[in-house]
């Protein structure tokens, strides 16, 4: 069987000329050393939160802006078509296509406008119109520039449920129609250019998978197919030991595992959603994180384990990386009465759950007389709101003394498979900081034995990640 390549560029990597010059070139490259070539793409940068923008002002009966969005819009792929496509023919049939397209978020937005509401399911088709944008202008830069190439909408074969904005596919219908749709492009020699983000029900109602939905969609091409390799273009050189604003000296790590590039997601790392491994994890698929921009980089490697064949007799570090996820707040339910009293946990849970809060980071003491957790700032006031209601009557008996909340804090989180395996590194993690005079206002292990997490004063940020970024290069 042909070797198959599943590469996905994202926003910035098609968001200029230059870089839809720069993706072309990466195409043609891969083309020489792969039979079968699939490329999966983002909305032009900036795209996706200008529809979102117009779709917002629009659900307010606010549609004057409009006009400016459906310039901007032109503007954008028009000067990048004009300029790339030098035959006339399909540069004029192009930019009548993705004409098409801005009309229509004119008709959609003044739908909204009338119904003065933005249904999940009318921003999904709002949301779509960027990447659809995108594939028929990179599809024809691709052309002209001597590859054959085809634009193909991944409605057509990626299947979802209705969970507008964020709709799960269904991988049985999904592998058969992508094989079906795919395959006969691939025999032909063409590379087939598709839009990441969105899919389809059954009934043909655009759907959008939500966030890193461009990568998910890549990750889902590439394991029913399936491909030998996916490959995520992006505008930095992979996965850095720590954000490289905070810590100058951070660098790109050259393989990272499954398990910890999950954490690091989480943790606010801005690296692959972990929903997007999945995916190639099960179908046992290589994955590597590159840069448009350093083409000749190698990028990161990920590997099912943290290391790669070639480098089985190297020592693994113990710290791999380190990560801030910022603007959260620790909020504690604390009381004596509730020592032994079964259900407080599922209450308080519930009871974040209805405000639609995702909780990344849990603490309890073992004397079970307080529950503290993080949820990101803006929501803090809404739980509070939502535990009061909950524990009304258990703040009334004093069984619980108060429920409350911190001033903004941090979350740090060390990540290394390595540590696993090794004695003391919480040791070497409380001591680094405390050398530094950094307070640590609660911990959390991952049950993956891979990361601790640690809350900081929103203060020590940075401080802290500088100090224990120095644990990697020991």
């Amino acid at each position: 069987m042909p070797k198959t390549l599943v590469m996905k560029f994202g926003g910035t990597s098609v968001g200029s000329v230059d870089a839809l010059v720069g993706a072309t070139r990466i195409l043609q490259d891969a083309k020489r050393n792969w039979a079968r070539v699939v490329v999966v793409t983002s909305a032009m940068s900036g795209v996706t939160n200008l529809l979102l923008d117009s779709a917002a002002s629009a659900s307010h009966g606010k549609i004057d802006s409009l006009r400016e969005a459906e310039s901007t819009l032109r503007e954008k792929h028009f000067s990048a078509a004009d300029t790339l496509i030098r035959d006339e023919k399909l540069r004029e049939q192009t930019k009548a296509d993705i004409n098409a397209l801005i009309l229509s978020l004119v008709d959609l937005c003044k739908a909204i406008a009338v119904l003065g509401e933005a249904s999940p399911r009318a921003l999904d088709a709002v949301a779509s119109l960027g990447e659809r944008m995108s594939v028929r202008l990179l599809a024809a830069v691709v052309n002209d520039a001597g590859t054959k190439a085809r634009a193909v909408e991944s409605t057509g074969f990626v299947i979802t449920n209705a969970h507008y904005q964020n709709a799960h596919p269904d991988f049985r219908m999904t592998t058969e129609k992508t094989r079906a749709v795919l395959n006969p492009l691939l025999d032909e020699d063409i590379v087939p250019i598709i839009t990441g983000f969105i899919g389809a029900t059954q009934d043909g109602v655009i759907t959008t998978l939500g966030r890193g939905g461009s990568d998910y969609s890549a990750a889902i091409v590439g394991s029913v197919l399936p491909a030998d390799d996916v490959w995520i273009w992006t505008d930095v050189d992979g996965v850095m030991t720590t954000d490289p604003r905070i810590v100058k000296s951070a660098v790109t790590l050259p393989e990272i595992s499954y398990s910890e590039i999950a954490e690091l997601a989480y943790y606010g790392a801005k690296v692959l959603h972990p929903k997007t491994i999945r995916p190639v994890v099960d179908a046992g698929i290589g994955l590597r994180i590159c840069n448009t921009f350093n083409p000749s980089h190698p990028g990161t490697r990920l590997t099912t384990n943290g290391r790669s064949n070639g480098n089985a007799h190297q020592p693994e570090k113990v710290v791999k990386a380190v990560t801030a996820i910022r603007k959260q707040r620790l909020v504690t339910i604390e009381g004596r009465g509730m020592l032994g009293v079964p259900g407080v946990a599922a209450r308080a849970f519930g009871a974040v759950a209805s405000t639609g809060t995702s909780v990344p980071l849990i603490t309890q003491a073992s004397s079970e007389q307080s529950i503290c957790f993080a949820v990101p700032s803006e929501t803090a006031p809404f739980v509070l709101q939502a535990l009061e209601k909950v524990f009304v009557h258990e703040i009334e008996d004093e069984d619980i003394d108060r429920v409350w909340s911190t001033e903004d804090v941090s979350i740090v989180t060390v990540v290394g498979a390595g540590m696993r395996h090794t004695v003391g590194v919480a040791g070497k993690v409380f001591s680094q900081l405390g050398n530094s005079g950094v307070n640590v206002l609660a911990i959390a292990q991952g049950s993956s034995e891979v990361s601790i997490s640690l809350v900081v004063d929103n203060a020590d940020t940075e401080n802290a990640v500088k100090t224990l970024h120095q644990l990697i290069v020991q």
